[in-house]
């Protein structure tokens, strides 16, 4: 390092030399690196790993990973972006040669939101095929993906530790200049989806002690498509959205346009989730769709029987079944000839294809939802570029033009957040794709943690290998109805802090610069221009014109407070308290509950696990500056704050509460249910403060 310093001094040109100390910034960033690994018979790997410490890099873009690990070879190039030593993410094959790191790294921000409400943080992977075969079938580009794919899972796994028994133990040949990170998963991505297997594969071959939980959804796994699960977790908060506005979905017809087609797991699973749907207009990245006025049985079935037709697309469609002035039409096609039924439906003329995809994201329907991959919609103040999605460029309209009344985004990035704040402000109604999609992510969660507790069973003798998979298929529908809660009781507590915006926003300003302070130990946490959040002086002036803060803020607002709590409670003895047993308990279901619950004490994520519950449930109750708040009032730690809100929940019975307020959806208006909220988040406030104050620190759990 001296010798290159002397060096350096001796380069004559400012730029030289600034890309010069960045390549040697790189190399001491660099953790770990297969490249003196070999293969079984001796020979040189023919790819390379690097495992990054991102936050020491010089003038990398935030949001900084904690980690990424780059895979090189002649073939492919990837990228695996980690926020923290415990993290999930999918992994995606990008298009975007010269910037997949960027598109990676946007979704990475997402995951690390939408991660919120489980286990891990946020995650994110994807690679770059860069030879492709010239003009080859569908299967060979397939099968040159699938090998691209392998290099990458191979490249992450030469880097990562493993456990043998109870111990760790570093992979052969790797110097470690970062601590044991044992702990490595991955998910189904945009082109992996049916990778899972060809992961966990490769997992058996490395020996990995995660086995077929390193990546979830393979054969022996969570089917999402077949349980709907990500689109019936974004249709809670659709269906919320409504109920708010005073309609019930599911008996009253509406209008949808959307993104995407019957043959994809978001889109086609969402569209068949009420039959009241009348679907006016839908476009995916090869067609277009259009039924002026539907009926919602025909169309309903139609749809069926397209999601269940193998690789259909919107050009099967009974054509017979359309309504007057309906057609289906290519998106390469010159001009589309649209009829008088059709430009009426969508109030707007239309010529060219990229004309009629941009009059169908800003139709004057109920429902906007986002199925298919792409940023459709961007902010007013928002360049193109600034969008990060350039293959949508010509057909990406501004906020200011959306009419639909509700947003639903079971996939991700369909708006910007600049955009769905814009679309909030404007009197629409929506989240963000990180609260609305989370199901997907929270049923893998499921899965590998209960693979990990299966996989104690069975070491303990509990439980045979070859029963396993059949008590892992038994238990998909409550699988599905935990996370399904979790969608629920997140879109509620969006709309129980958007109730109280305004009297919370001074509250609010204050929590969002104790996140950018952070602490002595610990740097600020929150980035407001990287989540778009208005700094002081814009709270200021929207408290002023009484803009309060919109349910996308709010939603990044309640995930950062779920991940800094969870952090600080994680710090404690809380999550070893046995009060939080029965947290731990109620993650798994039932069955793994009451024949396996030594092997759940068991688990190697037990502490996480249990901390995750009793944050969510915080939070989600209390909103998202309770605890500042109380630790302010009382001087209490958020361990103790934390310990003392699961006391006053479990003795005053708040669940059955919450339970009785949640039974009379169908029967009272939202607006009743949000006050009752509200009335019992204000009494948990005032008694927990009482507790804290009142009697002995630390709290004794399991006293009488």
């Amino acid at each position: 390092e001296a010798a290159l310093a002397e060096a350096l001094d001796t380069v004559a040109t400012l730029d030289e030399d600034r890309i010069l100390r960045r390549f040697l910034n790189a190399v001491r960033c660099t953790l770990r690196t297969n490249f003196w690994q070999t293969t079984a018979d001796g020979a040189a790997k023919d790819w390379i790993s690097l495992k990054i410490d991102s936050r020491a890099i010089d003038d990398l873009p935030a949001p900084r990973p904690l980690v990424e690990i780059f895979v090189y070879s002649p073939r492919m190039e990837g990228i695996h972006l980690r926020g923290g030593r415990v993290s999930r993410g999918g992994i995606r094959w990008s298009d975007r040669r010269e910037d997949f790191r960027t598109e990676v790294l946007s979704l990475m921000k997402t995951q690390m939101v939408k991660n919120a409400v489980i286990v891990p943080v946020g995650s994110k992977g994807g690679f770059y095929v860069k030879r492709p075969p010239a003009e080859g079938t569908r299967e060979q580009v397939q099968a040159e993906g699938i090998a691209c794919y392998q290099t990458l899972i191979r490249g992450l796994l030469d880097l990562t530790d493993n456990y043998v028994g109870d111990s760790i133990v570093p992979p052969a040949n790797v110097v470690r200049h970062d601590g044991d990170d044992p702990y490595l998963v991955v998910a189904a991505d945009k082109g992996t989806a049916t990778f899972s297997d060809i992961a966990n594969a490769l997992a058996a071959d490395y020996g990995f002690w995660l086995g077929d939980a390193f990546a979830s959804g393979g054969s022996a796994g969570y089917d999402h498509k077949k349980m709907g699960i990500t689109a019936r977790g974004a249709w809670e908060s659709v269906k919320r959205h409504f109920r708010e506005a005073g309609q019930d979905i599911q008996a009253t017809p509406f209008t949808v346009a959307g993104v995407g087609d019957m043959s994809g797991d978001v889109f086609g699973n969402g569209m068949l989730l009420s039959r009241h749907i009348k679907l006016v207009a839908a476009f995916d990245h090869r067609h277009i769709f259009i039924d002026p006025q539907p009926d919602p049985a025909t169309g309903w079935a139609e749809r069926k029987r397209l999601f269940d037709l193998p690789r259909s697309s919107w050009m099967d469609y009974d054509k017979t079944l359309l309504s007057a002035g309906s057609g289906i039409f290519d998106r390469a096609a010159k001009s589309i000839p649209l009829s008088a039924e059709a430009r009426q439906a969508l109030d707007a003329p239309a010529v060219t294809p990229a004309e009629l995809m941009r009059a169908i994201l800003a139709a004057p329907v109920d429902l906007l939802y986002f199925g298919g991959i792409g940023t459709y919609v961007k902010a007013t103040s928002e360049s193109h570029a600034e969008a990060g999605d350039r293959a949508n460029d010509a057909v990406r309209i501004d906020a200011s033009g959306l009419r639909a009344k509700v947003i639903g985004e079971g996939a991700n990035l369909g708006l910007t957040q600049r955009g769905r704040v814009e679309a909030a402000l404007a009197g629409r109604r929506i989240n963000t794709d990180a609260l609305d999609n989370s199901a997907g992510v929270d049923t893998s969660d499921h899965e590998v943690n209960i693979k990990v507790a299966t996989g104690v069973a069975i070491a303990r003798g509990l439980l045979a290998r070859s029963d396993r998979d059949a008590l892992l298929f038994s238990m998909t529908d409550e699988v599905a109805a935990l996370v399904l809660r979790h969608n629920y009781q997140q879109s509620q507590a969006i709309s129980v802090a958007e109730a109280q915006a305004g009297e919370e926003h001074d509250r609010l300003e204050r929590f969002m610069r104790a996140l950018e302070r952070g602490t002595e130990a610990k740097g600020g946490r929150l980035d407001r221009a990287v989540e778009f959040l208005p700094d002081t002086a814009a709270m200021r002036a929207r408290g002023q014109n009484r803009q309060y803060l919109t349910r996308p803020e709010l939603s990044v607002l309640l995930a950062y407070a779920k991940i800094d709590l969870n952090d600080e409670i994680l710090a404690s003895d809380l999550p070893d308290d046995p009060l939080l047993a029965a947290e731990l308990l109620r993650y798994f279901p039932g069955a793994l509950r009451e024949k396996y619950e030594p092997a759940i004490g068991a688990h190697r994520l037990r502490r996480e696990i249990a901390a995750l519950q009793v944050v969510s449930s915080l939070v989600n109750r209390c909103g998202p500056t309770f605890v500042r708040d109380v630790g302010q009032r009382t001087g209490a730690t958020a361990a103790a704050i934390a310990r003392a809100f699961a006391v006053v929940r479990d003795a005053w019975k708040l669940r059955d509460l919450w339970s009785d307020i949640e039974a009379l959806d169908p029967a009272l208006k939202a607006e009743a249910q949000t006050q009752m909220l509200v009335a019992s988040q204000r009494f948990l406030t005032r008694t927990v403060q009482w507790t804290l104050r009142r009697l002995p620190q630390p709290l004794d759990t399991m006293a009488a």
